[in-house]
């Protein structure tokens, strides 16, 4: 269970520094670390981080994302949802997240900008998820009873604000 976190906590750390580096700074991690280190500071580690290390634009627009679906593959495979009468695995919310704002930024409801790439990239880090550490614990109803494995995988969707692009 702890190699897990860890897991998640470096694909985060990842996407945090492609999100900080290469993307607009108008996300809202970007702007909550400028307001840390002041905005000259940003932009002179920013030209730094630019230079010593140029990635691919995959890397910068779709491996953060995927990282991200690898990250709450992982937190949701020990839940599962009540929808109405229906009981869907925690492993399947990932996916449908993804393609829901794939699907959202196609018709302009959100910012973003929809990309075959990214769903190709997602459906890949959601596979590697669900084939990384088997977890054999009985699945626990997401919105039951919270505990620390519920709010963790909560968290985990949470994050996806962060990314937001404020115009």
């Amino acid at each position: 269970m702890r190699q897990q976190y860890i897991f998640i906590c470096v694909a985060l750390l990842i996407s945090l520094f492609i999100y900080l580096f290469y993307r607009t700074e108008n996300t809202l991690v970007t702007l909550m670390f400028i307001k840390l280190i002041s905005l000259d500071n940003y932009l002179l580690l920013k030209e730094y981080v630019l230079k010593t290390l140029p990635l691919h634009p995959i890397i910068i627009y779709s491996l953060p994302e995927g990282l991200w679906v690898f990250c709450i593959t992982l937190t949701s495979k020990s839940h599962y949802i009540n929808l109405f009468r229906w009981r869907l695995s925690g492993v399947f919310i990932p996916l449908i997240f993804c393609l829901v704002l794939e699907i959202f930024q196609l018709l302009q409801i959100t910012n973003g900008k929809f990309d075959f790439m990214d769903i190709l990239i997602c459906f890949v880090f959601w596979i590697l998820g669900i084939m990384t550490f088997e977890d054999k614990v009985e699945k626990q109803n997401i919105l039951s009873s919270p505990n620390a494995k519920s709010l963790i995988c909560i968290a985990s969707y949470c994050i996806v604000y962060l990314a937001h692009v404020f115009k």
